[in-house]
């Protein structure tokens, strides 16, 4: 018998609000949990790795990370500084590229990991996000060795940008799950 992932939401930078499609997601589906975070307007990598980890640590099932903004770049140093086997894949949306966001409380997450991910992960891009060009997405994508998709003009894939329950979202998170 295969045992079904979990999902760990991690939000970015200030959080996901109600309206945001991870908080969404959450509300409707027991299996999403979110990684929460000290402090949502003061990021401190280490914190919020060790966040993560013991969200992992009190795991004994398969995860899928489940990451918007800046919770994709943890994602990312997660996985160049812990990877663990619990992890079976990434939903990576809206990855903020904070080296040139020039927005001085996220230097501490410079520079972005470009390392392979281990394992299967998936990028999801806005073509007219103003946190990060379609080209540094790509980018971002091709280094940790993800599946790239472009979801067209909705910005940044948040609550502003009117995508409610994300539908197209779920369906990208529920083949990556497969």
């Amino acid at each position: 018998m295969t045992v079904s992932p979990r999902f760990l939401v991690l939000p970015g930078y200030e959080g996901s609000g109600p309206e945001h499609w991870q908080s969404r997601w959450e509300a409707a589906d027991p299996a999403f949990r979110r990684v929460e975070q000290a402090d949502w307007d003061h990021p401190v990598l280490g914190d919020w790795l060790d966040a993560l980890d013991r969200e992992l640590a009190s795991r004994t099932d398969p995860v899928v990370l489940v990451a918007h903004s800046l919770g994709c770049i943890l994602a990312a140093h997660w996985a160049a500084e812990r990877a663990g086997a619990k992890v079976a894949g990434a939903l990576l949306v809206a990855p903020a590229d904070i080296e040139r966001a020039g927005v001085a409380v996220l230097d501490d997450f410079c520079p972005v990991p470009l390392n392979p991910l281990p394992f299967p992960s998936v990028v999801v891009a806005g073509s007219d996000d103003p946190w990060c060009t379609v080209e540094r997405s790509q980018e971002f994508a091709d280094a940790w060795g993800a599946r790239f998709v472009l979801a067209g003009p909705y910005g940044h894939l948040n609550s502003a940008s009117g995508l409610g329950d994300w539908p197209a979202g779920r369906e990208l998170l529920d083949q990556l799950a497969g």
